[in-house]
């Protein structure tokens, strides 16, 4: 029977197809790392998505408006992205000197395809948040293993500030996630993944950058890649690097020198940005300590707080011992290097930076990734066994923390409706404008253009902003706001309203500081509206 050729192939073919089925088996099963990626992925939806119709009201509705402004007018204007255009500085045309539009642009084409949604910007934004979630963690697992990457993409999907920009109408959560995946991308290839990926990591990068300037930062990891090869002696390598580099430089340069052009040669001349520390000089910076101590309020009472903020010193003292070999070793400096590149461009820009404090997103790759290891380092301290029934419930409890103290009160805190009465205004507007009628709009915090935007019509800020112009202050007098507000009139001005909480950078209210202006208002337009929070005037032609 043993040498029976009939049973012999009966027995191989058996063989094969069991060993078959067991193939297919393992391809369609999950690996454990794999299902607790998607868990956290799950993690970071439920916060990214939660309540995202709010209208754009909230901490950043200044900035949000405007990219959103921009989003309706290259669906209504023109789908030039080169020409962004906002709508708070008159009829138009309002091109400035903006980044390139990602986010706003995709939101256009959401708007083209299923109609206007104030919130479609923030699920753009969302989804970008969940690419950097991803990224994070596989870059992560290349540079401290798998274990950490766990850690880093988890903290990061709990922590606010990363919460509070993925879900906003900004351009910052594109480029985080491509600046993030440039970068992995691009360490994959450096430990020997196809030439592929140098292409479309250079593109993933140079997107990112093109998105938001301080993804520039970003690139302080590829450089500090290429130079351990030319270290190790692999020229060639290095040099198809730095062919790439020169080229997502160039493009780069070319798109912001046309920024800069556009901005400087269209009314309002607005380009975007100011601050930096060129334009300031080093003496105003080092005289305000370079801004630190903004950096700090910021942390502690909407970013991060305490228990974010002690993972991520407990990380960044505590990394992980890196093993003898050289690749690894230069990998586990990643983060490290990610931070101090990072640093070097607040300090260049702290003043813009600690302004708008959504410039700080380019931090919180490393700010993940030190806060995962300080989780990793608190959670098996004195463990002898990993994992063990002590290292989970540790593991519990500093979770826990993040989300009491941490988590739902800075989110909540953010999040609230600062700007609701300029929504109200802006919708008390729509209802009583016709097209291409013009408003002049007065938000609660001065220059915030939530107003004009929900009016659905164009129009203009109060007092005026643009250039170089200070659009957060109310004049001195009411001499100067007449005459601006006639300005404006003889522009086309049909409509003028603010919102009676209306405070400037001062916290001058409107009513109080400029009730002169409302005396002549009322002599020459016709009051619409008098609430309890909202004044509305129809402003007759001169």
């Amino acid at each position: 029977m043993a040498g029976d050729p009939e049973l012999n192939q009966a027995e191989g073919q058996q063989y094969r197809q069991q060993s078959t089925v067991r193939e297919t088996t393992a391809r369609n099963t999950v690996s454990p790392n794999m299902a607790i990626l998607l868990g956290i992925l799950f993690i970071a939806i439920l916060f990214r998505f939660h309540n995202i119709t709010l209208p754009l009201v909230d901490a950043f509705s200044w900035r949000e408006t405007s990219t959103a402004m921009m989003a309706d007018n290259f669906q209504q204007r023109s789908w030039n992205i080169f020409f962004p255009e906002v709508s708070w500085t008159g009829p138009g045309p309002s091109y400035q000197g903006r980044e390139f539009q990602i986010v706003s642009y995709l939101t256009a084409i959401l708007y083209q395809l299923f109609g206007w949604h104030d919130w479609f910007g923030r699920m753009i934004a969302a989804l970008f948040g969940l690419v950097t979630v991803f990224s994070l963690h596989r870059l992560t697992a290349l540079c401290w293993g798998e274990t950490h990457a766990h850690a880093a993409a988890l903290a990061y999907a709990l922590m606010p500030a990363a919460i509070m920009i993925d879900s906003s109408f900004l351009p910052d959560p594109s480029m985080l996630a491509l600046v993030t995946l440039g970068v992995w991308l691009f360490t994959k290839y450096w430990t020997g993944g196809s030439a592929w990926l140098l292409p479309f990591a250079t593109a993933s990068f140079s997107l990112g950058v093109l998105a938001k300037p301080p993804g520039l930062a970003a690139g302080g990891v590829i450089f500090y890649l290429m130079v351990c090869w030319l270290l190790q002696n692999r020229r060639k390598h290095a040099a198809k690097v730095f062919i790439s580099g020169l080229v997502s430089l160039f493009v780069i340069g070319a798109y912001y020198s046309w920024a800069i052009y556009l901005g400087r040669t269209y009314p309002p001349f607005h380009v975007a940005g100011s601050g930096y520390i060129w334009d300031s000089g080093f003496w105003t910076f080092f005289n305000n300590d370079f801004y630190f101590k903004s950096v700090w309020n910021t942390s502690v009472w909407w970013f991060y707080g305490y228990p974010f903020m002690i993972l991520m010193a407990v990380g960044f003292w505590m990394p992980p011992q890196p093993v003898a070999e050289s690749k690894e070793r230069a990998l586990s400096a990643i983060p490290f290097i990610w931070l101090a590149a990072a640093s070097v461009v607040y300090l260049a820009a702290a003043r813009e930076i600690t302004t708008n404090p959504w410039n700080y997103h380019i931090f919180h790759v490393p700010f993940a990734m030190f806060c995962g290891r300080g989780a990793v380092v608190l959670a098996t301290l004195g463990a002898k066994t990993v994992p063990s029934p002590g290292v989970i419930l540790r593991s519990i409890c500093i979770a826990a923390a993040m989300l009491v103290w941490s988590t739902f009160p800075l989110v909540r805190t953010m999040k609230a409706p600062f700007a609701m009465n300029g929504k109200l205004l802006g919708d008390e507007l729509a209802r009583r404008a016709q097209p291409g009628d013009l408003v002049v709009a007065i938000a609660p915090e001065v220059g915030d253009p939530v107003a004009v935007y929900y009016s659905r019509a164009r129009g203009w800020v109060f007092p005026p902003g643009g250039g170089d112009v200070e659009w957060s202050r109310f004049v001195e007098d009411d001499a100067i706001a007449i005459a601006q507000l006639e300005e404006l009139r003889t522009q086309g001005a049909d409509w003028f309203g603010v919102a009676k909480d209306a405070e400037d950078s001062q916290k001058r209210p409107f009513i109080e500081h400029h009730d002169g202006v409302i005396d002549y208002l009322n002599k020459i337009g016709t009051k619409r509206l008098d609430s309890d929070n909202l004044l509305i005037y129809e402003i007759s032609r001169p």
